[in-house]
C-alpha cells in the first residue's frame, strides 16, 4: 500500500476513501461499503483521528468529516519527514555514543604498557579487537596462520577475509603446508585465491603473526596458548622485525609455495 509509509494501511485507507466519497454514512453503513466488521470500522476512525484525518465539522459541533486529501494526506506526510528527520538525528547522535562506547571498551579490553602497545587477555577480548582493526584496514592484511585449516575451514561466504576482499584489501597469507592434504582446505584456498587472496605454504611457521597495513603488528601472547590473547605493537622496530619474519617465510624457495593446480603464487 502506497500510503504504509505515512501509518495509513489499506483498510484504514478504505474507510478513509469511503468517508469521503459518502461524507453522511454512518459507521454502519461505512462498513457495508468497505465490507468490513463495523467494529472494526469504529476502531479504524479513532485512528484517522488520530491522524487528523477524520475531524470535527465546524457547522456541525456534533458531526465529522474526513479531510480533503491535499490537506491530510499532505499534512501527514510532512508531519511523517519531520519525524523521520529527527529520527535521523537521533540516529547520529546514537552513531556518535556507539562510537565513544566502543572506544571506552576498548580500553577495558586493552591494558596498555605503552603508547605502542595493547595487552589483549582472553581470545574473545583479542578476536573482538583484531576484527575492529581488521575493518580499519587500508589497504593490506597479511598473516602466517599456523592453523590445521582441515580442522577449521569455513565456507567461503563464511570467510572473514570475504570482506576485506570485498573492499579491495590485498591479502597474503601463509599457511602450513599440511593443509595440502586436505582436499577442502585447498579448495577453500583456492577459492580465496580466485578472489584476490594470494596463498602459500611451508612446512613450519614460528607462531601466528598478522600484519595490517605494513604498520600494525598482532602476535600472542604466548604462542603455546591460544587461548592467553595477543599483543598488538605499533612500533617501528617491532614491525620491521615482523615484516623481515613474514617476507622470510612467503619467499620461501618454489618447493614451499602452494601447489599449482590449486593457486599459482605471483
Amino acid at each position: 500500500m502506497v500510503f504504509e509509509p505515512l501509518g495509513v494501511d489499506e483498510a484504514t485507507f478504505a474507510v478513509y476513501h469511503a468517508l469521503l466519497s459518502h461524507p453522511d454514512s454512518t459507521p454502519e453503513q461505512i462498513a457495508a461499503l468497505v465490507e468490513l466488521p463495523a467494529e472494526a470500522v469504529l476502531e479504524l476512525m479513532d485512528r484517522l483521528r488520530k491522524l487528523d484525518l477524520l475531524v470535527p465539522t465546524w457547522t456541525n459541533p456534533g458531526g465529522e468529516h474526513a479531510v480533503h486529501p491535499r490537506v491530510g494526506l499532505t499534512g501527514l506526510a510532512e508531519r511523517r519527514r519531520s519525524e523521520l528527520t529527527r529520527l535521523l538525528g537521533e540516529l547520529r547522535e546514537a552513531e556518535a555514543s556507539a562510537e565513544v562506547v566502543a572506544e571506552q571498551y576498548n580500553e577495558l579490553l586493552t591494558a596498555r604498557s605503552s603508547g605502542d602497545v595493547e595487552v589483549l587477555k582472553g581470545r574473545a577480548n583479542a578476536s573482538r579487537r583484531i576484527e575492529e582493526l581488521a575493518l580499519k584496514a587500508r589497504e593490506t592484511f597479511w598473516g602466517l596462520v599456523p592453523t590445521h585449516i582441515d580442522d577449521t575451514t569455513l565456507s567461503v561466504e563464511e570467510s572473514p577475509d570475504l570482506p576485506l576482499l570485498d573492499r579491495g584489501i590485498k591479502l597474503r597469507t601463509v599457511y602450513l603446508q599440511s593443509m595440502t592434504a586436505s582436499k577442502q582446505a585447498m579448495e577453500y584456498a583456492a577459492a580465496v585465491h580466485r578472489l584476490g587472496c594470494e596463498v602459500r605454504v611451508t612446512p613450519t611457521l614460528p607462531m601466528r603473526i598478522l600484519l595490517v597495513d605494513q604498520e600494525i603488528a598482532i602476535m600472542p601472547m604466548d604462542p603455546d596458548n591460544p587461548t592467553a590473547g595477543a599483543v598488538i605493537h605499533r612500533s617501528p622496530a617491532v614491525i620491521a622485525v615482523a615484516l623481515a619474519l613474514f617476507d622470510s617465510y612467503w619467499t620461501k624457495p618454489p618447493n614451499c609455495s602452494i601447489p599449482t593446480n590449486a593457486t599459482t603464487p605471483r
